[in-house]
């Protein structure tokens, strides 16, 4: 069973050149209205939805955490980012019709088999491993990437190349198709 390619799609050189728009746009703005400029990212955002979740049953341990001292639950512009995220990728999917609902991608089938379980514990332990590290490096790749890169950061460009390099190989190990499963 081989993967179908979509053949029509948006052009990466527009899509990376208004995600480059958005990066200037978000430090412009923040920093003509906060008085500070703010990169983008997500992490943290999820982190502070978890705070609103969790002030629904435990409100005294958000109000007194050490992490809620330092990073407030606040609705902010990357609250927009991340929902314009969800949006602009349907959207996109739309309007290339390549929308399509898949409970598994064609690319797990192919490597390791139709098991959902298999593939919920994996996208489970996955998230959980790379919202770890993100809070450990304080922010994620995509954000230290973008904003180094953009900002031509000789520490931004080496994270970039530390992010890719083992994804890369990480890529080719599990999905190379001379593998047996």
């Amino acid at each position: 069973m081989g993967t179908k390619k979509v053949k029509d799609g948006w052009s990466p050189y527009l899509a990376g050149a208004l995600t480059g728009l958005l990066a200037i746009a978000s430090v412009w703005i923040t920093t003509e209205r906060l008085g500070k400029s703010s990169f983008l990212g997500a992490s943290t955002t999820f982190v502070r939805a978890a705070a609103y979740l969790e002030r629904t049953v435990a409100p005294q341990r958000v109000d007194t955490g050490e992490y809620y001292q330092r990073t407030k639950p606040v609705l902010d512009w990357q609250f927009m980012v991340v929902s314009g995220i969800f949006i602009g990728a349907l959207l996109s999917s739309l309007t290339d019709k390549s929308f399509k609902l898949e409970s598994i991608p064609p690319t797990w089938i192919e490597r390791f088999g139709i098991s959902p379980v298999k593939r919920a514990v994996a996208a489970v332990l996955g998230g959980i491993v790379a919202m770890v590290g993100a809070r450990m490096a304080d922010g994620c790749p995509s954000g230290h990437g973008l904003s180094g890169v953009m900002q031509l950061s000789v520490s931004g460009l080496a994270a970039m190349a530390m992010f890719f390099a083992p994804a890369i190989l990480a890529a080719h190990y599990i999905y190379n198709k001379r593998r047996s499963v």
